[in-house]
Protein backbone atom coordinates (compact mmCIF):
# COMPACT_ATOMS: atom_id res chain seq x y z
CA UNK A 1 0.00 0.00 0.00
CA UNK A 2 3.13 1.86 0.68
CA UNK A 3 3.93 2.76 -3.00
CA UNK A 4 -0.23 3.97 -4.03
CA UNK A 5 0.16 6.84 -1.38
CA UNK A 6 3.46 8.02 -2.84
CA UNK A 7 1.55 8.14 -6.11
CA UNK A 8 -1.26 10.30 -4.58
CA UNK A 9 1.03 12.35 -2.57
CA UNK A 10 3.18 13.31 -5.94
CA UNK A 11 -0.43 13.51 -7.48
CA UNK A 12 -1.22 16.09 -5.11
CA UNK A 13 2.08 17.71 -4.78
CA UNK A 14 2.06 18.18 -8.39
CA UNK A 15 -1.31 19.33 -8.66
CA UNK A 16 -0.58 21.81 -5.82
CA UNK A 17 2.40 23.57 -7.70
CA UNK A 18 0.54 23.90 -10.72
CA UNK A 19 -1.98 25.51 -9.24
CA UNK A 20 0.49 28.95 -7.65
CA UNK A 21 0.31 31.37 -10.15
CA UNK A 22 -0.93 29.83 -13.18
CA UNK A 23 -1.58 31.45 -16.65
CA UNK A 24 -5.06 32.19 -15.66
CA UNK A 25 -7.12 29.81 -13.24
CA UNK A 26 -10.28 29.32 -15.85
CA UNK A 27 -7.67 27.24 -17.95
CA UNK A 28 -5.81 25.80 -15.68
CA UNK A 29 -9.20 24.14 -13.81
CA UNK A 30 -10.40 23.29 -17.24
CA UNK A 31 -6.78 21.28 -18.31
CA UNK A 32 -6.30 19.64 -14.95
CA UNK A 33 -9.88 18.74 -14.31
CA UNK A 34 -9.95 15.50 -16.37
CA UNK A 35 -6.78 14.38 -14.06
CA UNK A 36 -8.29 15.30 -10.69
CA UNK A 37 -11.46 12.94 -12.22
CA UNK A 38 -9.28 10.09 -12.93
CA UNK A 39 -8.23 10.08 -9.18
CA UNK A 40 -11.49 9.92 -8.02
CA UNK A 41 -12.49 7.20 -10.20
CA UNK A 42 -9.11 5.05 -9.29
CA UNK A 43 -9.85 5.48 -5.81
CA UNK A 44 -13.51 4.68 -6.24
CA UNK A 45 -12.54 1.30 -8.48
CA UNK A 46 -9.46 0.75 -6.39
CA UNK A 47 -10.54 -2.30 -4.19
CA UNK A 48 -12.63 -4.17 -7.50
CA UNK A 49 -9.45 -3.51 -9.88
CA UNK A 50 -5.69 -2.85 -8.93
CA UNK A 51 -3.72 -1.60 -11.94
CA UNK A 52 -0.13 -2.75 -12.39
CA UNK A 53 2.68 -0.21 -10.71
CA UNK A 54 3.49 0.02 -14.37
CA UNK A 55 0.24 1.84 -15.11
CA UNK A 56 -0.11 4.06 -12.54
CA UNK A 57 2.93 5.23 -13.04
CA UNK A 58 2.13 6.49 -16.26
CA UNK A 59 -0.77 7.94 -15.39
CA UNK A 60 0.72 10.13 -12.82
CA UNK A 61 2.91 11.21 -15.61
CA UNK A 62 -0.07 11.76 -17.93
CA UNK A 63 -1.40 13.89 -14.80
CA UNK A 64 1.95 15.76 -15.10
CA UNK A 65 1.46 16.95 -18.28
CA UNK A 66 -1.63 18.21 -17.85
CA UNK A 67 -0.23 20.05 -14.85
CA UNK A 68 2.25 21.80 -16.82
CA UNK A 69 -0.29 22.77 -19.81
CA UNK A 70 -2.80 23.93 -17.15
CA UNK A 71 -0.06 25.82 -15.85
CA UNK A 72 1.15 27.70 -18.62
CA UNK A 73 -1.13 26.80 -21.08
CA UNK A 74 -0.57 24.55 -23.93
CA UNK A 75 0.64 27.36 -26.35
CA UNK A 76 2.94 28.85 -23.61
CA UNK A 77 5.35 25.85 -21.86
CA UNK A 78 8.27 27.65 -21.96
CA UNK A 79 10.75 24.59 -22.80
CA UNK A 80 8.52 23.94 -25.97
CA UNK A 81 9.01 27.73 -27.04
CA UNK A 82 12.37 26.70 -26.60
CA UNK A 83 12.14 24.29 -29.08
CA UNK A 84 10.12 25.89 -31.48
CA UNK A 85 12.85 28.48 -31.54
CA UNK A 86 15.69 26.64 -32.09
CA UNK A 87 14.02 24.58 -34.56
CA UNK A 88 12.61 26.94 -36.56
CA UNK A 89 8.84 25.79 -36.03
CA UNK A 90 5.88 27.62 -36.64
CA UNK A 91 4.10 27.13 -33.00
CA UNK A 92 4.53 25.45 -29.56
CA UNK A 93 4.01 21.91 -30.09
CA UNK A 94 4.01 20.68 -26.86
CA UNK A 95 -0.08 20.22 -26.94
CA UNK A 96 1.37 16.94 -29.67
CA UNK A 97 2.83 15.80 -26.71
CA UNK A 98 0.12 16.14 -24.55
CA UNK A 99 -2.64 14.46 -27.21
CA UNK A 100 0.54 11.63 -28.14
CA UNK A 101 0.19 10.67 -24.49
CA UNK A 102 -3.49 11.43 -24.07
CA UNK A 103 -3.20 7.82 -26.45
CA UNK A 104 -0.49 6.05 -25.03
CA UNK A 105 -1.63 6.35 -21.13
CA UNK A 106 -5.28 5.22 -22.30
CA UNK A 107 -4.03 2.38 -24.77
CA UNK A 108 -2.32 0.87 -21.24
CA UNK A 109 -5.45 1.17 -19.12
CA UNK A 110 -8.02 -0.42 -21.83
CA UNK A 111 -5.28 -2.93 -22.99
CA UNK A 112 -4.77 -3.68 -19.20
CA UNK A 113 -8.68 -4.21 -18.34
CA UNK A 114 -9.54 -5.89 -21.50
CA UNK A 115 -6.53 -8.52 -20.78
CA UNK A 116 -7.38 -9.12 -17.00
CA UNK A 117 -11.20 -9.23 -17.54
CA UNK A 118 -11.19 -11.47 -20.45
CA UNK A 119 -13.05 -9.11 -22.30
CA UNK A 120 -11.94 -9.81 -25.59
CA UNK A 121 -11.97 -13.63 -26.56
CA UNK A 122 -9.68 -13.50 -29.73
CA UNK A 123 -6.84 -12.04 -28.80
CA UNK A 124 -5.55 -10.97 -32.32
CA UNK A 125 -8.39 -8.24 -32.28
CA UNK A 126 -6.62 -7.14 -29.00
CA UNK A 127 -4.66 -4.41 -30.91
CA UNK A 128 -6.73 -3.01 -32.71
CA UNK A 129 -9.93 -2.50 -30.30
CA UNK A 130 -7.51 -1.14 -27.14
CA UNK A 131 -6.36 1.47 -30.28
CA UNK A 132 -10.44 2.20 -31.29
CA UNK A 133 -10.92 3.12 -28.01
CA UNK A 134 -8.32 5.66 -27.38
CA UNK A 135 -9.48 6.74 -30.76
CA UNK A 136 -12.79 7.17 -29.53
CA UNK A 137 -11.61 9.00 -26.10
CA UNK A 138 -9.36 11.61 -28.38
CA UNK A 139 -12.77 12.20 -30.36
CA UNK A 140 -14.55 12.83 -27.61
CA UNK A 141 -12.09 15.28 -25.61
CA UNK A 142 -11.96 17.36 -29.28
CA UNK A 143 -15.65 17.22 -28.85
CA UNK A 144 -15.05 18.60 -25.08
CA UNK A 145 -13.26 21.51 -26.30
CA UNK A 146 -15.31 22.54 -29.30
CA UNK A 147 -17.90 22.90 -26.79
CA UNK A 148 -15.89 24.76 -23.91
CA UNK A 149 -14.89 27.16 -26.99
CA UNK A 150 -18.13 27.88 -27.86
CA UNK A 151 -19.81 28.45 -24.40
CA UNK A 152 -16.90 30.45 -23.40
CA UNK A 153 -15.95 32.76 -26.01
CA UNK A 154 -12.62 33.81 -25.79
CA UNK A 155 -12.14 32.71 -22.20
CA UNK A 156 -11.82 29.02 -23.41
CA UNK A 157 -9.04 30.27 -26.13
CA UNK A 158 -6.55 28.84 -24.27
CA UNK A 159 -8.39 25.57 -23.61
CA UNK A 160 -8.58 25.09 -27.55
CA UNK A 161 -4.85 25.94 -27.98
CA UNK A 162 -5.38 26.02 -31.93
CA UNK A 163 -2.43 28.63 -32.34
CA UNK A 164 -3.92 29.55 -35.87
CA UNK A 165 -3.72 26.00 -36.94
CA UNK A 166 -6.96 25.08 -39.17
CA UNK A 167 -6.05 21.65 -38.94
CA UNK A 168 -5.46 21.09 -35.24
CA UNK A 169 -8.39 19.28 -34.30
CA UNK A 170 -7.57 16.36 -36.70
CA UNK A 171 -3.75 16.16 -35.95
CA UNK A 172 -4.83 16.07 -32.07
CA UNK A 173 -6.36 13.20 -33.24
CA UNK A 174 -3.69 12.11 -35.35
CA UNK A 175 -1.09 12.17 -32.47
CA UNK A 176 -3.36 10.33 -29.80
CA UNK A 177 -3.96 7.31 -32.16
CA UNK A 178 0.04 7.66 -32.88
CA UNK A 179 0.44 7.30 -29.15
CA UNK A 180 -1.67 4.33 -28.81
CA UNK A 181 0.10 2.66 -31.79
CA UNK A 182 3.09 2.81 -30.12
CA UNK A 183 1.75 1.54 -26.83
CA UNK A 184 0.86 -1.75 -27.98
CA UNK A 185 3.19 -1.96 -31.16
CA UNK A 186 6.53 -1.32 -28.74
CA UNK A 187 5.23 -1.82 -24.88
CA UNK A 188 2.76 -4.79 -25.19
CA UNK A 189 5.17 -7.50 -24.38
CA UNK A 190 6.12 -5.69 -21.49
CA UNK A 191 2.86 -5.22 -19.85
CA UNK A 192 2.10 -8.75 -20.78
CA UNK A 193 5.09 -9.89 -18.80
CA UNK A 194 3.93 -7.51 -15.78
CA UNK A 195 0.11 -8.70 -16.21
CA UNK A 196 1.22 -12.20 -16.03
CA UNK A 197 3.14 -11.59 -12.20
CA UNK A 198 -0.17 -10.17 -11.41
CA UNK A 199 -2.22 -12.93 -12.63
CA UNK A 200 -0.27 -16.19 -11.57
CA UNK A 201 -0.76 -16.01 -8.46
CA UNK A 202 -4.14 -15.62 -8.48
CA UNK A 203 -4.18 -18.83 -10.67
CA UNK A 204 -2.58 -20.89 -8.04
Amino acid sequence: MKKYYILIFLFIAGLAISAIKPHDYFTWILEVFPAILGLFALIFTFKNFKFSTLTYVMILLHCYILFIGGHYTYAQVPLFNWVKDVFHQSRNNYDKLGHFVQGFVPAMIAREVFIRRNVIAKKNWLPVLTVTVCMAISMLYEFLEWFVSITSGQSGDSFLGTQGDIWDTQSDMLFATIGAICMVTFFAKIQDRIIKKIIQPKSH
